[in-house]
């Protein structure tokens, strides 16, 4: 691969509800990504779930038009392909792959799937593995560990969808026995505030089960961290990753939520955060226990409740495939770390090609000294 450009491909859209924010992140990684580094392969996937690969398959997925007629592709469970089987007429390189930039936000992006499909095909691929991933994702799962390697979670429990449809009065008392309003209400695996509600009494609390539980077939409840700041910060690298400055979040709502996170252009950010030194080393060194509990790689960003009287600081969650949107975190606090967009891109492409050759280090298969299995 040195010497000449390398072909990345860029997957994006899919199957969630975070396909918009998706698009987004496409747009802006595909703009940062050098020309004279990079030959980009754009994987746009519907709604649908049908694959397409065309230089203008992002505008067919924001415009919703031309998807039909659009190239199809798919990526080949198995090692021996370099990347995209076009199924259409294509030049024999036309699918060819060195790397690949998931983008997917979400379900069947996010959560294991799209990265088992990658490691089939034996391609080098930006961001956490199959584990990582789908612990990442897992809001539920996620606390679990954190608590168990000694990382301070808020107060939290969780219930089954079913439940929540079939049984809500019960299920409500439930959470009520164990937390105090506000509670927080979300599905397990989703990102981007999608399907999250904040609910002050039992009628909010009912109506948020409803709208969590039609997302993911999980929903945990989480203890409302109250006077607290939301502090975030970035983390990079595979086995000795670095971790950013730490930035705040400033909410245009009473919480962050879809709608303040893209929508109304009111939030706003703060970069470096305004935070005592010992505890800005303290958050950054709980973003680096966090990623190795979950066995991240590549990218996180690590988010925070930070109680302003006392400063006790909670985790609340890794997000392995953070936006990279124009307002997005992740790439915002890098630069203010001294890493440009373009730069965070190359180091990302590296750290994939680098994990990838580790791996491909490793033994996959045998040799028994006898040929019992052919008895």
């Amino acid at each position: 691969m040195s010497g000449s450009k390398l072909r990345i491909g860029v997957i994006f859209g899919g199957r969630s509800g975070e396909h918009e924010v998706s698009l987004v992140s496409a747009d802006a990684v595909v703009r940062a990504l050098d020309p004279d580094k990079y030959i980009v392969v754009p994987i746009g996937i519907t709604r649908e779930g049908r694959w397409i690969s065309a230089p203008d398959a992002l505008a067919k997925l924001k415009d919703r038009c031309g998807l039909e007629s659009a190239p199809g592709c798919v990526l080949m469970p198995e090692p021996h392909h370099e990347g995209l089987l076009m199924l259409s007429e294509a030049p024999p390189s036309a699918g060819a792959l060195d790397a690949v930039i998931p983008l997917i936000h979400g379900t069947y992006g996010e959560d294991g799937t799209l990265q088992g499909l990658l490691e089939l095909a034996d391609l080098p691929y930006v961001g956490a593995g199959v584990l990582g991933s789908a612990i990442g994702m897992d809001k539920i799962v996620q606390k679990q560990l954190f608590a168990h390697a000694g990382l301070r979670v808020a107060k939290y429990t969780w219930s089954l969808s079913t439940l929540c449809r079939t049984d809500a009065a019960k299920v409500a008392r439930q959470v009520e026995r164990t937390l105090r309003y506000p509670i927080f209400v979300k599905p397990a695996n989703t990102g981007s505030s999608v399907g999250i509600t904040k609910a002050h009494a039992r009628r909010e609390l009912l109506q948020g089960m409803a709208e969590a539980s039609s997302f993911d077939r999980k929903v945990i409840f989480e203890q409302g961290v109250t006077d607290a700041r939301e502090i975030e910060c970035s983390v990079l690298g595979n086995e000795v990753p670095v971790v950013s400055v730490c930035g705040e979040v400033i909410s245009s709502n009473e919480f962050y939520d879809y709608n303040a996170k893209y929508v109304d252009g009111a939030s706003r950010s703060e970069i470096p955060a305004r935070l005592p030194r010992r505890l800005s080393d303290r958050i950054r060194g709980m973003a680096l226990r966090a990623y190795a509990t979950i066995d991240a790689a590549g990218m996180a960003r690590a988010d925070f409740f930070v109680t302003r009287r006392r400063g006790t600081v909670y985790i609340n969650e890794l997000n392995t495939i953070p936006g990279f949107t124009s307002i997005s975190m992740y790439p915002k606090l890098w630069e203010a770390s001294g890493l440009t967009f373009p730069a965070l891109l190359d180091r990302l492409i590296d750290l994939a090609i680098h994990r990838h050759a580790e791996k491909g280090r490793l033994r996959h298969s045998y040799d028994p000294s006898s040929e019992w299995y052919r008895r």
